[in-house]
């Protein structure tokens, strides 16, 4: 591929050429980046050329992404999801610039749709058929879609806490699924085993490279939507790394092929009852294990596997830590719903629970530009929701009891 230069370990700094089964340092052994050659990127892609585009999917920025010319493209349309002006809830928080990115309107309803877009579209490429990866949900209803959408068959593993929500689109999708009685560690060790054993195409993010590079485009649709003036601030919801690294590098790259002059502030979110990356930012001391102890179920990873690259974007971007409890994430869900009508899963509002007591906090200047990432649907974990929202009115088919319950809830005068 033209526009890559090399696979380049974040620890040991060796170059490795960027291959299909690349996915981890030959010496020692840590994550790879994909390091792009910016200069002829800028000599292939305009903005101006990216306006004359109609494909609002991510492939649109296909210059910037690891696929052969002319590699067969899922035919989900996944990327180009809304960057909404969020008033109301601005309002509530103090912020007069405040938009909320929408992921949960993907294919198959969150933001990894994204890394398995790329994961299909490299395995074809490879002339593989069969696609596998650990997931606590969206990564593995992700690619358990597209891989159908491409006629590749997939196999997942998924801890037995994930919600039968986001279990019953696997199937649906047709994946092989396996319940693992143990934790999300558990689960990534015996689909690294069986991944190696059969050797089939591995989407786990926290390995593969190259998935990084297909959520980085959230980015850059953030950037486009905002008419290529980066925001002040983006608040990311925090499990491995992958995603609010991509995040990260999805700026820089826009930054250096000259398309924004300023890279944001990034704003990492964790549960509190699962937070090592963030304690290892607080504390500055390496990353360690944490229980898994949150109803946020997509993020959380007690062993983050790509915690340093997010340690890595977060410190370069000169951004902040915000751990929340359950309850706040309960919060985040009635607020983004009530006030904008936008519908996220207990991971996906995490981001906006964190950059909702940022701001409680004075945290954020009033005036900044803001950007929170909701990135997964509501509708994928029902359960959680209805805690949230709890209970609706249970009233008999009658007037006068009607009239008297808005009464006591103050709903009529």
């Amino acid at each position: 591929m033209r526009n890559i230069i090399a696979a380049v370990c974040i620890q040991c700094g060796e170059a490795h050429e960027a291959g299909d089964h690349t996915y981890t340092c030959k010496k020692c052994g840590s994550v790879l980046d994909i390091k792009y050659d910016y200069e002829y990127i800028k000599s292939r892609l305009t903005k101006e050329k990216l306006a004359s585009r109609n494909d609002y999917s991510m492939w649109r920025y296909k210059e910037l992404l690891p696929v052969e010319e002319g590699s067969v493209l899922t035919p989900l349309r996944i990327g180009w999801s809304p960057l909404y002006k969020v008033d109301r809830l601005g309002k509530q928080l103090g912020l007069t610039n405040l938009y909320i990115k929408d992921d949960g309107q993907n294919p198959t309803a969150s933001l990894k749709d994204r890394a398995s877009g790329i994961a299909v579209v490299r395995a074809r490429q490879a002339g593989m058929s069969v696609v596998a990866c650990s997931s606590t949900g969206n990564a593995a209803s992700s690619l358990a879609g597209s891989a159908a959408a491409m006629g590749l068959t997939s196999f997942i593993f998924v801890p037995e806490r994930a919600p039968k929500g986001k279990v019953a689109q696997l199937m649906i999708f047709g994946a092989h699924v396996v319940s693992v009685k143990g934790t999300y560690e558990d689960t990534f060790r015996l689909s690294a085993e069986a991944i190696e054993k059969w050797g089939w195409y591995n989407r786990n993010a926290a390995i593969n490279p190259y998935l990084l590079e297909g959520k980085k485009t959230v980015s850059l649709e953030i950037a486009e939507q905002l008419g290529f003036k980066a925001p002040d601030y983006v608040a990311v919801s925090v499990g491995d790394g992958c995603t609010i690294a991509g995040v990260w590098k999805g700026f820089k790259d826009l930054y250096e092929i000259g398309f924004i002059d300023k890279l944001p502030k990034l704003i990492s979110v964790q549960a509190s009852g699962c937070c090592p990356i963030n304690r290892a930012l607080e504390t500055g001391k390496p990353i360690e294990w944490m229980e898994e102890n949150t109803i946020a179920d997509s993020i959380a990873v007690g062993v983050p596997r790509n915690g340093e690259k997010a340690l890595r974007g977060v410190r370069e971007s000169q951004g902040i830590t915000v751990n929340v409890s359950d309850e706040e994430i309960f919060e985040a869900m009635r607020i983004l719903g009530a006030a904008c009508g936008i519908f996220g899963e207990p991971a996906g509002v995490t981001g906006t629970a964190g950059l909702k007591k940022a701001a409680d906090q004075g945290l954020i200047p009033k005036d900044a530009v803001v950007v929170s990432i909701v990135t997964g649907n509501g509708l994928k974990d029902a359960a959680s929701a209805q805690s949230a929202a709890g209970e609706p009115m249970h009233i008999p088919p009658d007037m006068g009891l009607l009239l008297e319950e808005f009464k006591k809830r103050n709903l009529i005068k």
